[in-house]
């Protein structure tokens, strides 16, 4: 099967443990490209679910991904830079540090075709408990009940022949209040790559994919494989894409997971 070479790719927010991570879909993913460096941009573990049962919680699928991200490792030398998020924070006792392939950060600095991107999770600009009650609660409560509706309609839909959709994330869109705390986290996050004269800022957290520009300064976010099942890949010549799962569920005659038009 022919895989498709990328020069990196980033993913944020699987967080494996928890019920709705698409596990199976990220790994049918990662089986069909290869890249030069692989940048887990927080919250793939989900500490937050684990610790309350971590052996009951852990599934084949976990494993079997972690096989998958060492065989790109061994095979095709890819740089496995984690950055941990605010569900995986409890590495933070244990940062910086490197070993083999793998190096785990707080933050990181990726530099490519002369631009320099600020990487990081994004929690720590988040300033939700304090301007945001009501979503804090929604994240709580509200937000899993969302996520276990997206879960039984979407089982109705694969029944029926129809694709993944996420409802969940529809609903946000429709939400003013989200709206704006969505545009406000992308500002800000921006001013700081802006202050720090980086070319850009790449991050995850708020489950949202993004591409798309604050004058200079360049905003890149990569989702999450909780509800928009996306990534981000940069090409070999420097460009960006935003892999969205969803769309790529028809295969093509080689059989990559991939858009039949790329």
């Amino acid at each position: 099967m022919l895989r498709k070479k990328v020069s990196t790719v980033i993913l944020s927010d699987v967080h494996i443990g928890s019920e709705h991570a698409k596990v199976k879909e990220l790994i049918a993913f990662l089986k069909n490209i290869d890249c030069d460096k692989l940048i887990l941009n927080g919250d793939i573990l989900d500490g937050w679910k684990l610790q309350r049962n971590p052996f009951g919680k852990w599934k084949r699928e976990y494993t079997e991904l972690i096989k998958v991200i060492m065989k790109m490792m061994e095979n095709h030398d890819t740089k496995v830079i984690y950055v941990r998020g605010n569900h995986d924070s409890f590495l933070d006792r244990m940062l910086p540090l490197s070993f083999a392939s793998v190096t785990l950060v707080s933050d990181y600095v990726h530099v490519s075709h002369g631009r320099r991107y600020y990487v990081t999770h994004g929690d720590i600009f988040d300033n939700i408990c304090s301007r945001m009650i009501w979503l804090a609660k929604l994240g709580d409560y509200g937000y899993s009940f969302l996520l276990w509706v997206n879960k039984v309609l979407n089982n109705y839909r694969k029944r029926n022949g129809k694709p993944y959709y996420s409802f969940s994330q529809n609903i946000k869109h429709k939400v003013k209040t989200a709206v704006s705390y969505i545009s406000d986290f992308e500002k800000e996050l921006t001013g700081i790559a802006r202050s720090r004269h980086f070319d850009g800022v790449i991050c995850g957290h708020i489950h949202q994919p993004a591409d798309t520009w604050y004058d200079n300064i360049h905003y890149l976010n990569s989702g999450d494989w909780v509800e928009s099942l996306s990534a981000l890949i940069e090409h070999e010549d420097g460009t960006w894409e935003i892999y969205r799962y969803e769309d790529c569920l028809l295969m093509n005659a080689t059989g990559e997971i991939f858009p039949v038009a790329s």
